[in-house]
């Protein structure tokens, strides 16, 4: 794998314990509710295994968003498509380091209400 791939799963893996964190999950309850082995989903998250696209869509199921959502993070989908503006403040929220997973839930719950999806 070149240095741009290792980036671009690391990334991927990166936002997925973000998320698992937002929703208050351990490694090991994800694992369990997204059907694989709990040591397959750290190496994911460490961004040392490139998931397949079944694997990426029950991550996605069990972290309650969309295949497509994880399927663009992943860089499998353009999401340049109409609707990414909104999920760009997100995703933002999401990445942002200075905010802690209580923080990040308060301002997902704020920002849903006010566009109508919470």
């Amino acid at each position: 794998m070149n240095d741009e791939g290792k980036v671009g799963w690391r990334t991927l893996g990166e936002f997925i314990r973000g998320q698992r964190e937002l929703a208050n999950l351990s490694m090991r309850q994800l694992a369990e509710i997204a059907k694989i082995s709990n040591p397959y989903l750290s190496q994911v998250e460490r961004g040392l295994y490139k998931p397949s696209a079944d694997v990426l869509k029950n991550i996605a199921n069990a972290l309650h968003l969309s295949a497509e959502t994880m399927y663009a993070q992943a860089g499998l989908l353009d999401d340049s498509k109409d609707g990414a503006d909104h999920h760009g403040v997100e995703h933002a929220i999401k990445l942002d380091p200075r905010l802690s997973v209580d923080q990040k839930d308060a301002l997902m719950r704020i920002y849903r209400s006010f566009t109508n999806e919470g």
